[in-house]
Formats: C-alpha cells, structure tokens, sequence
C-alpha cells in the first residue's frame, strides 16, 4: 500500500479551541490551552504517525486585525499556512458568529488544496443549532468535509482523523517516525511559562509578557532553566512580582510542575522580570522570539 503524508494546517478565529483539538489529535499538549484570545502566537507542528502514514498538523494563531508588528507576524503564519497545506483543517464553534471574518472564508471557497470544516464545541449547545450551522457552512463551502465535534470531550475525533488520512496525497513521511514535533524543549518551557502568566494575570498583562529562556542546561538528573520574563513597563514588571515576589512565585511553581510532567525529569527554574518596552515592534526582538526569520 502507498504511503500518505501531509502538512495539516489548523485555521479558524480566536478561542474556537485549535489548540485544543490538535493536543488531542496528536494525543501531546503541545499548544497551550487558555479562555484568553491570542493564546496561540507560534505556529506549532505536531506529527502524529500511522503505519502507512504520517499526519503533521499545524497550529496557528487566531485570525485577528493586527494592531502592531507582532500581531502582524502572528498573521503571516495564518497565511503561510493557507500556502503550504496540503490539507487545511478550518475550525469554528457553536459559539462564534459563522460569517465572522469573511475574507479568509473568500479565501477558503477558492483555495485548491482539500478543507475539513470542523464545528466544535457541540457538547454546549442544541442538536438543532448545529444541524443548522451544518446547512449554512455546506453552503459556503460545497466541496469541504463537514464534522461535528467536541474537542474537549474527544467526541468525534476519529470522524476527523480518518478524513484527514483519506485525503493525504501520496507521499513518504516528512519527518521521522519516531518525531512528533518540530519545536525543541526550549520553546515548550518558553510555552509554558507564558501559559501560567496567561492564566495568572489578567487584563493586558498576558499581552505585554514575552518569555525568553536564557539557558537551558540538560544534566543527567535534572534540567536546570534560567528564564526571563519581559515586560513593557516598570508597572507591569511589578505586577508580575507582586507583593514580595509571591505573585512569580506562583507562576514559577506552576511551570516547573508541569516541566517535570512534560520533560519527564526533575527541573530547576529560575525566572527574573525585566523591562523592555518594544518588544512587540522591535524586528530583532521578534526574531530572538521567534516571530521573524
């Protein structure tokens, strides 16, 4: 039998639960789950393999009008997937309204490559209403593969999985079988790290935070991880402290628990604070952080 492999890519607005059904189509957390919007900044690959074939699905960010430089790069990894796919697997939910950003639904009806349309979220809402967004949706995008389903519960996952695999064009594995994603452990303690600060701190702090790992030392019993959280403000920088270091203090134990649930092995981490206020327009702090090749 041929063997079939594809770059999936994983588009829809902002807290539809991307992340969340890929995490669970790959069976790793990868991308980091949050109510917030822009949860998602990187786009993330996660490779998921079967016997005679291989699946690398594309997180990406949540389409959005960019307001600065950041969110504008957050924006060509939304478009660079639409151009590399082989596959784009376009999810919406029960909750958002369908027709919200019309543009990339142009996009979709004249893109040449496959499209599943994954409506999520129907654990919280009436049969009706997703019968309903079916029909509309089948509307607008005649030729896509149409699921119900819940990410959260694992509901309907397989329905995605094998119109994923049956639509993969004939191809040998991009990556090693044994691989399952592209991103090395520094980025997932990066990842980490801003997922406590997201969950932590509320109003527009999450947004002026950019985690950098300034060392990552792997020993034979432990890794040892030195990170710096940056702000955008002097105010900013204190909130992130909090009162005698206790509010760091907490996010700094979250993480650490979960690196040691995800690197399997014992973690040392040292975070610090520091100010830099144009992080988020400056070319060669967005590509220290990633954002720019």
């Amino acid at each position: 039998m041929a063997h079939r492999s594809g770059f999936v890519n994983i588009i829809g607005n902002p807290n539809v639960g991307k992340s969340t059904l890929m995490n669970a189509l790959v069976g790793e957390k990868l991308s980091i789950v949050t109510a917030k919007a822009q949860t998602t900044r990187h786009r993330i690959m996660g490779i998921v393999n079967g016997e005679d074939w291989q699946i690398v699905y594309s997180d990406t960010p949540g389409i959005l009008k960019p307001n600065y430089r950041l969110q504008e790069n957050m924006m060509n990894f939304v478009d660079g997937a639409l151009g590399d796919a082989d596959i784009i697997l376009y999810v919406t939910d029960t909750i958002e309204k369908a027709d919200k950003n019309e543009e990339y639904i142009s996009k979709l009806k004249n893109i040449e490559c496959p499209v599943i349309l994954v409506i999520n979220k129907i654990d919280i809402s009436e049969q009706q209403k997703v019968v309903e967004m079916m029909e509309w949706w089948k509307e607008q995008l005649p030729a896509a593969v149409i699921i119900p389903a819940s990410a959260q519960e694992r509901f309907n996952l397989d329905s995605i999985l094998n119109a994923v695999v049956e639509k993969l064009p004939v191809c040998p594995p991009w990556y090693d079988k044994d691989a399952f994603t592209d991103k090395n452990l520094r980025f997932f303690a990066s990842e980490i790290i801003r997922e406590k600060i997201l969950l932590n701190y509320k109003e527009e702090i999450p947004y002026c935070c950019e985690v950098g790992i300034e060392s990552f030392k792997e020993g034979a019993e432990r890794y040892d991880i030195s990170a710096v959280i940056y702000v955008m403000r002097e105010s900013q920088k204190g909130i992130v402290i909090g009162k005698k270091g206790a509010a760091l203090k907490k996010v700094g134990t979250q993480a650490r628990i979960e690196m040691e649930d995800f690197f399997q092995k014992k973690v040392f981490l040292s975070i610090y604070v520091k100010v830099d206020p144009d992080w988020r327009e400056d070319r060669k702090e967005l590509r220290r952080f990633g954002y720019e090749d």
